[in-house]
């Protein structure tokens, strides 16, 4: 069944290389990437944002990033710089608020807005340049209790996946500071992980309401658990009910879905069984049966696309930059990108040498040398829910 696809792995690889190659937008630092062939970056200026972080992203992952000099480096930071806001949140140039939506409160909207899209920067400019410190001014007021259990008092797990990357995107903020101020740092830490012990689900291991009743809600409460899952892995501490999560995602068929619900499936699972061991064959099996699959999915341009048919907008924008379907983009391409390394280190330790995030977020992956094994728990099944 894997025979060949170390291959197909590497042939891919360099395909995507070529592809991020004909993204460089003219003009520009080299690495400065418009997100699409679709994308009209004199249009659309802002949309090379997006482009460009994830086109950095993925190109550290899969090797891309060993001919950029440290000018080329340099200059694309500063790029990437000119992004940021004064407190060190980096926004999309071009979005109004008349044209974002995540929640009625506006508030909340930008919010989760700039969390992602700083999460998303920093985590470029990391690649680029690994001692570079963030600035993280904006962040800090959540170093106090009060600030920080208001705001997490107004999570709501009514949805769990939009909530699931406003929790990993602080949480990433929080450790960034760690260097700054860790004895606040890790208090608010503490802070958070309690409150996710009081609002977990027992039989699932996951975050999110109406689990038990609705497969498309306990699809999101998956899709946004995975999310919060990376600061455990990061802190080195226990996750509860691990093995449930597993069982759920091993329920799921390995085809292709989405971007996000593939890679968050290949993450769960790959992490699960490095720390807990459980199911070894059963994950093996889905993953194994998954990575042809993701690879059959390359577009002949090299790139990959999320899904076939629809629209596909930036997160948040609702009425900004929109493009079909189907089009190779950076996001896609990053995203699809990260199951297969996690499947082909899983397979073939070693052989290439991906270059996940360090800083937690899609594309992290945790050390895994030294890391103890937590015991999974002996009765841990759970019955097969299809998504809607």
């Amino acid at each position: 069944m894997m025979q060949g696809l170390p291959e197909r792995i590497e042939t891919a690889r360099r395909r995507t290389l070529a592809w991020l190659d004909a993204m460089q937008a003219p003009g520009l630092p080299r690495g400065v990437s418009r997100i699409s062939a679709a994308h009209d970056a004199e249009r659309w200026p802002g949309v090379l944002l997006p482009g460009t972080y994830n086109a950095v992203m993925c190109r550290a992952l899969i090797g891309g990033l060993d001919g950029f000099s440290a000018a080329d480096r340099g200059a694309l930071v500063a790029w990437l710089e000119s992004h940021r806001l004064a407190d060190g949140r980096f926004r999309i140039p071009g979005m109004r608020d008349e044209d974002v939506f995540k929640k009625p409160d506006p508030v909340e909207t930008w919010g989760y807005i700039d969390f992602h899209v700083t999460n998303y920067s920093l985590g470029a400019i990391e690649a680029l340049d690994p001692a570079r410190r963030p600035k993280l001014d904006f962040a800090r007021r959540f170093l106090d209790p009060q600030p920080l259990l208001a705001w997490l008092a107004l999570r709501d797990l009514r949805d769990p996946w939009q909530e699931g990357n406003n929790i990993v995107n602080l949480g990433s903020f929080l450790l960034g500071l760690m260097a700054e101020d860790a004895t606040r740092a890790d208090r608010a830490l503490q802070l958070m992980f309690d409150w996710h012990d009081r609002l977990q689900e027992p039989a699932t291991g996951f975050w999110g309401v109406n689990q038990a009743h609705d497969a498309r809600a306990l699809l999101h409460a998956f899709a946004g658990s995975m999310h919060n899952f990376h600061l455990w892995y990061e802190t080195r501490r226990v996750l509860p009910y691990q093995a449930r999560a597993m069982d759920y995602v091993l329920t799921l068929p390995p085809v292709i879905d989405s971007a996000c619900i593939d890679v968050d499936a290949v993450d769960l699972l790959v992490h699960g069984l490095a720390l807990t061991g459980h199911r070894d064959a059963d994950v093996r099996a889905w993953c194994a049966a998954l990575l042809p699959r993701l690879l059959d999915w390359q577009e002949d341009d090299g790139g990959f696309c999320d899904i076939r048919d629809g629209v596909r907008r930036q997160d948040g924008w609702v009425r900004g930059y929109e493009e079909p379907q189907g089009f190779s983009n950076t996001f896609a391409t990053f995203f699809r990108w990260i199951a297969i390394a996690m499947i082909a280190d899983l397979f073939w330790p070693r052989r290439w040498p991906w270059r996940f995030r360090r800083m937690v977020g899609i594309g992290y992956r945790m050390p895994m040398s030294g890391r103890p094994r937590a015991e999974a728990p002996k009765a841990t099944s759970t019955e097969g829910v299809n998504r809607t």
